[in-house]
């Protein structure tokens, strides 16, 4: 396993996610549950859904990367992320 791509991978997703709507749901939806086995199964689903949100990100783009150059992914990923930002400032988000 290449760990340092492993770890920024990591950390990018740990940042990225820390107070974001998804993380806001699983509290509103934790706060509302009322015995341990339902905070478990709330867990257990946003895990599972993280995890296949990311493999999803991965699949996409490793056939992605066939066809576009990765320059340009980053590109368009930057601008993405710039826009997403200006939409929450604008609370449109």
């Amino acid at each position: 396993m290449e760990w340092k791509v492993f770890g920024t991978a990591f950390l990018t997703l740990f940042l990225a996610e820390l107070g974001d709507k998804t993380q806001l749901a699983v509290i509103t939806m934790t706060a509302k549950s009322e015995s341990f086995g339902s905070k478990v199964a709330v867990f257990a689903g946003a895990s599972l859904a993280l995890v296949i949100v990311s493999l999803l990100g991965v699949l996409l783009g490793s056939v992605l990367t066939q066809y576009v150059p990765t320059e340009w992914l980053q590109r368009v990923v930057a601008v993405a992320f710039i826009a997403i930002g200006v939409l929450m400032l604008a609370g449109k988000l």
